[in-house]
């Protein structure tokens, strides 16, 4: 399969791209058995090449170089000189990856988390060879994961739980997992299997073997193997972890096949047996469990037996069982039923958890540490997409007083930016030059209003969710 060697505009080679990602999607759903060959020249060709290095010189580490010290961002004309070369280098098969630097990036918790960073070579490749496997796997993962896949989000596992927690269905008990260092621990040899399943191609095959097994140098400059898992930060590393988890997907869904129709279901929970689902965001998953809590403590040990042969297990601290009116923690909400004010009713109720408010007021808490000597409109251009971006994940919540109180935190925190920026300046001067309707402002520069972000529930989408393949066959069919 080839579509010539012409260098297309970015345009032309996403259209193109597209309608062969659509083809692929629909062999891939029409025949589950089907192994897809002669792939290797799609991750050559130069419409998939354009449309990958435009991603790769588009995302949020494009200022970031690799081991050969080259940023994505300062490569200007792609299409002059240092694409035909990587395609040629593709072709002949001399492509080799290279080693992946190693950054220690901070976890909330203080802990370090290792990042690999790959070469701007590397990293168009890999973009290539995600164009090209991502719409055959799609069609075999399972609508209950929702993290890394196109056009699906946080709030649509959010959404699924509610609904699932919510009457009729009330599914009370959560087992509540993370897998210990998932990027690090996955299974080379049994994630390759998975691959091969659909994948005949041994140039592709062996083209993702050799990103797995890509040297790491670390930060004192020692170079180390690669034995287990998929370093972060690369862009094909999400699919392989989804590859590799999609067999815990496959298990639940397989379970809930085998318990039948909804009045199957109902008969085996009158019979005191427990009905389970799946809701997973990349390694963070919870299976919502309609029983008691010894249904759900089982759970336990099941997933830790579906997920011991891709090398996985579940961490000690981060795994429990705990009850909906207990209430627990998934993606930076709070999810929990309780009583509704003013009435004897219960509903389950998703509002930002305490952690995720702790860190928008560190953020905004160090932006407003210093640097007095920059006007406050710069400090509002720098406050303003951080507000704007927690806001916007948190709206579909019951999120209205918090907003309101980082409202006034934010307010404070200016306030006492503006007494240090100008110390001998008294209160009414202060207002009178930056706070006209109390308000910040700095000209035509207003601080944003986080309180002011419309709060509304999240549309449920359930099984309804289509990928972006399957509108662009739609439309080539009409």
């Amino acid at each position: 399969m080839n579509i010539g060697d012409s260098w297309p505009d970015l345009f032309e080679a996403e259209s193109r791209v597209l309608s062969i990602q659509a083809k692929l999607h629909r062999w891939a759903s029409d025949d589950s058995r089907r192994c897809f060959d002669d792939l290797y020249n799609l991750v050559a060709d130069p419409a998939f090449l354009v449309v990958a290095w435009d991603r790769v010189r588009g995302n949020r580490g494009a200022r970031s170089a690799g081991v050969d010290g080259v940023a994505p961002r300062s490569i200007v004309f792609g299409t002059r000189r240092f694409l035909p070369e990587l395609r040629d280098d593709l072709k002949a098969r001399r492509f080799r990856p290279n080693p992946v630097r190693e950054a220690m990036i901070p976890k909330a918790n203080g802990k370090l988390r290792a990042l690999g960073i790959p070469t701007v070579r590397d990293r168009t490749v890999q973009a290539a060879l995600k164009l090209v496997l991502e719409p055959i796997f799609e069609a075999d993962f399972q609508p209950c994961s929702y993290g890394f896949r196109p056009r699906r989000r946080a709030q649509d596992a959010i959404a699924e739980i509610h609904y699932l927690a919510s009457a009729p269905r009330n599914y009370g008990w959560v087992l509540e997992a993370d897998i210990t260092a998932c990027f690090d621990e996955i299974d080379h040899a049994a994630l390759m299997d998975r691959v091969r399943a659909r994948i005949g191609d041994k140039r592709v095959l062996d083209l993702v073997k050799a990103f797995l097994k890509a040297d790491v140098l670390s930060q004192d400059g020692t170079e180390r193997d690669t034995i287990t898992g998929t370093p972060q930060g690369g862009i094909l590393s999400p699919l392989l972890a989804n590859i590799a988890l999609s067999v815990l997907d496959e298990h639940f869904a397989e379970a809930w096949q085998a318990m039948g129709d909804s009045s199957a279901r109902h008969r085996r929970r009158r019979k005191g047996l427990a009905t389970y689902r799946l809701v997973r965001y990349a390694d963070d998953f919870v299976v919502m469990v309609n029983g008691t809590r010894a249904h759900a403590g089982v759970m336990r040990d099941e997933v830790a037996a579906v997920l011991a042969p891709m090398g996985l297990c579940l961490s000690e601290e981060k795994t429990r069982v705990v009850s909906v009116d207990e209430g627990f923690d998934f993606l930076g909400f709070r999810i929990q039923r309780h009583r509704k004010r003013g009435t004897n009713r219960f509903f389950v109720y998703t509002y930002p958890s305490k952690k995720a408010l702790a860190s928008i007021k560190a953020k905004v808490r160090t932006m407003t540490r210093g640097a007095t000597n920059q006007p406050l409109a710069v400090l509002c251009y720098r406050l303003a997409p951080v507000l704007r971006g927690w806001a916007n994940y948190f709206r579909h919540g019951v999120s209205k007083s918090t907003f309101d109180y980082v409202r006034e935190f934010t307010w404070r925190r200016v306030i006492c930016w503006l007494r240090h920026k100008h110390p001998h300046a008294n209160w009414k001067w202060l207002r009178r030059r930056y706070l006209p309707r109390w308000w910040p402002t700095d000209g035509e520069v207003t601080l944003m209003d986080i309180g002011k972000v419309v709060v509304t529930r999240y549309r449920y989408r359930g099984q309804q969710i289509t990928t972006p393949w399957s509108w662009a066959l739609a439309e080539s069919i009409a």
